[in-house]
């Protein structure tokens, strides 16, 4: 193997400057969850130029593309990138600044299909090198409910892939390039949105008698909601952002609009909170005369990585950039619809430092501002291929 990861090595440096180039591209040229028409027939087009063939249009924009090496009914192995950007203004002062006003690659998913076509083209070129099959999934939509995956997922994509193992990277802005990270396990949180409706009957604030004031039922909601904590070592985020109720200094609204989010590491515990929650806000509601409307959009699940291959993908990792340049990750109470991957078969989610402090790279995803050392790519590109063909070798 130490001749393919010099190979390896040798071929991402060559493929550094289109890589670049690929992922100029798609950051000038953002779409919207499940709008990323442009954006999908672009990467057929450069699979199309690597000779690598592939099925389109799942779930309208998603692709899967094929590369066998020898043997290829050997061992299966998926690479996963996403193909959405955010509803963000992008405020950088760069060549390859979106052309698409108010759309914007601010989470790096430009990175993540820059890295996998990277990764296909390194596999690609060394097919010969390698025994099985390599799987490339394009997905629509990560950004929003209920997320390109599951929908992937109920269109029958797993059954298709018929992969052992899945693998995918995201950008860590906080993390410097050249550096990557894992951590077997749990790694990120389920994520729900709450939306609560309290409902009393409103009029003149000088006349209480003839009110049910909502309010105050709301305050009371809050604050037995935030007493909601589990008998269990778990983190958990129950948090509540958005409160509106339209009086005015002396009319009493007849509604209180809340919204909020929760995030759990514990799948059954998350589904105790959903009941908890709804529970507590009617009976508070209900207690002083008024009703309250509970909706909870059920969101991403935990994010959770295959011990074994998560270990075996750090140890390559270590292989490939020295155990100097690999850290171990902290839990992360954020999300990512690639969980709906691997709560279903064996899957490693791996960060890819992409900040350089003296360049000033340093702004963090969902920012304006959000930008990369592109050294990073460099690494991304050959670590996937390496990652993938050692899984292949098991």
């Amino acid at each position: 193997m130490n001749d393919l990861k010099q190979k390896i090595k040798t071929l991402a440096s060559e493929y550094h400057d289109d890589i670049i180039g690929i992922r100029n591209h798609l950051h000038a040229n953002p779409e919207l969850s499940f709008e990323e028409f442009k954006t999908s027939e672009y990467v057929c087009s450069l699979l199309d130029q690597m000779n690598i063939p592939y099925q389109k249009g799942i779930i309208k924009t998603g692709i899967i593309g094929t590369i066998e090496g020898k043997n290829p009914s050997k061992r299966t192995v998926a690479l996963r990138a996403e193909l959405d950007a955010l509803p963000i203004f992008e405020k950088n002062d760069i060549p390859y600044k979106s052309k698409n006003d108010g759309v914007m690659h601010a989470c790096g998913h430009d990175v993540h299909m820059a890295s996998i076509l990277g990764a296909a083209k390194i596999l690609n070129s060394s097919k010969e090198d390698w025994e099985g099959t390599v799987k490339l999934v394009f997905q629509p939509g990560e950004e929003k409910l209920p997320g390109g995956a599951i929908q992937m997922i109920e269109a029958g994509v797993l059954e298709d892939l018929n992969a052992s193992v899945m693998l995918a990277l995201h950008v860590l802005p906080s993390m410097e390039a050249g550096r990557v990270g894992f951590r077997p396990g749990p790694y990120m949180a389920s994520a729900d949105e709450i939306y609560l409706t309290v409902k009393g009957q409103g009029g003149h604030a000088a006349l209480p008698a003839l009110n049910i004031d909502p309010i105050p039922m709301a305050a009371e909601i809050l604050v037995a909601l935030n007493q909601i904590k589990p008998d269990f070592d778990t983190p958990m985020v129950l948090a509540f952002g958005k409160i509106v109720a339209a009086g005015a200094t002396n009319v009493i609204p007849n509604e209180v609009q809340i919204e909020g989010t929760f995030r759990a590491m514990n799948e059954e515990w998350r589904d105790e909170v959903h009941r908890r929650v709804e529970e507590t806000a009617k009976q508070i509601a209900e207690k002083h005369g008024g009703t309250c409307e509970v909706l909870i959009k059920k969101g991403y699940p935990c994010l959770v990585n295959d011990e074994q291959v998560a270990k075996d993908a750090k140890a390559n990792a270590q292989d490939y950039l020295g155990a100097e340049q690999v850290d171990d990750l902290d839990l992360r109470m954020t999300a990512d619809d690639f969980a709906s991957f691997s709560q279903r078969l064996p899957a490693c989610f791996l960060r890819i430092g992409v900040g350089n402090k003296e360049k000033g790279i340093t702004s963090g995803v969902h920012t304006d501002t959000f930008n990369i050392d592109e050294k990073a790519l460099e690494i991304s590109i050959g670590l996937m291929a390496w990652l993938a063909v050692n899984e292949l070798a098991q």
